[in-house]
């Protein structure tokens, strides 16, 4: 029962997390369609193409707040009348992407979503890399991690837009400025002296995939290698599960998104690593939420490394091929500064440019700057078709070692055969 609930909460928080940085509601705006299309979609504009006469049409499925499809639409009217991009949301990208990507009459030109899932379209045959369309040089000065994940087998499939990474988070009612720990062993300190009377010192999604990865991460291990290579039973990721546990022993035992965000909320938690998405809700309900670099792991020197994901634009190849024209313009338009700016303040993001951490609305917000330190050493989430398999696997190992107290490295090595197993049935 514990498996299955654990890989549910997997399944649903990785849904919320690379829907975007934000919970934020509006009401759509002329040029952003903002219905719930089914899998197969309607987008019916593929046949344009930039021979014919009168403007071309670029359709982009999206899964955005409806704030930022918003913003992105206002600053694409001004390609009008030459160019009319069409903005279609889309509830399930995809399972809807992997439907119908390969056929011109149904399928979007472009679509703005996380980069996790870059290696299955590309596998599919259905991408365009960037550097076909705009200059590679052109992107230099982009994020280097942000581009590291918009890359798949040598070629770059994204435009990086924003990015996102989990923050470590403090209630500044209970745990003060110079009490924020700088190291894994201070946190634990913490923990000991702070952990009682139903308060906790600190809390985390501790056997949540994507939660673990931060400390796998921070020891040199890793759940997926870049090539797409289990490692859960590497002697490194092992030593993380071991040392991580001392800690999972101070935390709530069942510590899923709903117990520790309502635990933080209520004020019954000091600390905790969470989404940005959760600090509007914080505010909103009176929580003084501090943010802070993630602490440096004693052991590795290492500071906990969490995944790090991007959002933004990729290329379907039809529209590149007949659409070359209009999609360069509609890139270089997402590809402004300002509208870059403000595309990551109103999701809760930070912005993928470097030239938009020098403006003074980004070096002025705690939480994008907090965000950009905690990227220098976070991890690209592996945009590779076999970590979906990953989450599961990971999830029961997780679920193994923290609350049913399994020894660490025969689990590991258990799950490291069925990663591998389930890995060679996807051949």
């Amino acid at each position: 029962m514990k498996r299955a609930w654990s890989a549910l909460v997997a399944l649903v928080l990785i849904a919320g997390l690379f829907g975007g940085c934000g919970s934020l509601n509006g009401k759509a705006e002329s040029g952003v369609t903002s219905g719930t299309s089914d899998s197969t979609g309607t987008a019916g504009t593929n046949g344009t193409d930039t021979k014919e006469e009168g403007p071309v049409t670029i359709t982009i499925w999206h899964d955005k707040e409806d704030a930022v499809a918003e913003v992105l639409a206002e600053s694409l009217k001004t390609l009008e009348p030459d160019i009319v991009v069409v903005l279609e949301k889309k509830s399930n990208m995809t399972e809807a992407l992997k439907t119908v990507g390969n056929d011109p009459n149904v399928a979007p030109d472009m679509y703005f979503f996380a980069h996790d899932k870059i290696g299955v379209y590309a596998e599919m045959g259905i991408l365009t890399p960037i550097t076909d369309i705009l200059p590679a040089e052109e992107l230099s000065g982009y994020m280097e991690n942000t581009i590291k994940a918009a890359t798949y087998k040598g070629e770059i499939y994204q435009l990086p837009i924003y990015y996102e990474t989990l923050l470590f988070m403090y209630n500044r009612l209970y745990m003060k400025e110079d009490e924020v720990p700088a190291t894994t062993e201070a946190l634990y300190d913490y923990m000991v002296e702070n952990t009682k009377g139903g308060h906790y010192g600190f809390i985390e999604q501790h056997s949540t995939p994507y939660y673990a990865a931060g400390w796998i991460n921070g020891f040199g291990g890793s759940i997926l290698s870049e090539d797409g290579v289990p490692g859960l039973d590497s002697a490194e990721t092992i030593a993380a599960l071991e040392y991580h546990k001392k800690f999972v022993d101070l935390m709530p035992g069942e510590t899923e998104y709903a117990t520790v965000n309502t635990l933080f909320n209520k004020g019954m938690a000091h600390s905790t690593i969470a989404g940005p998405w959760l600090i509007p809700t914080l505010r909103d309900n009176g929580i003084e939420v501090g943010v802070a670099a993630m602490p440096v792991i004693d052991k590795t020197g290492i500071a906990i490394s969490p995944y790090m994901g991007v959002q933004g634009i990729q290329v379907l190849k039809y529209a590149a091929a007949n659409k070359a024209e209009a999609v360069e313009k509609v890139l270089r338009q997402i590809m402004d500064v300002n509208l870059q700016v403000e595309l990551a303040l109103i999701s809760g993001c930070a912005p993928a440019s470097e030239a938009c951490y020098e403006m003074e609305e980004i070096t002025s917000d705690e939480v994008v700057m907090a965000m950009k330190e905690t990227a220098e050493h976070a991890v690209p989430m592996p945009n590779v078709p076999e970590m979906d398999v990953m989450w599961t696997v990971v999830g029961n190992l997780l679920t193994d070692v923290n609350m049913s107290g399994k020894d660490v490295g025969e689990s590991a090595k258990e799950a490291q055969k069925e990663a591998e197993q389930l890995i060679e049935n996807m051949q």
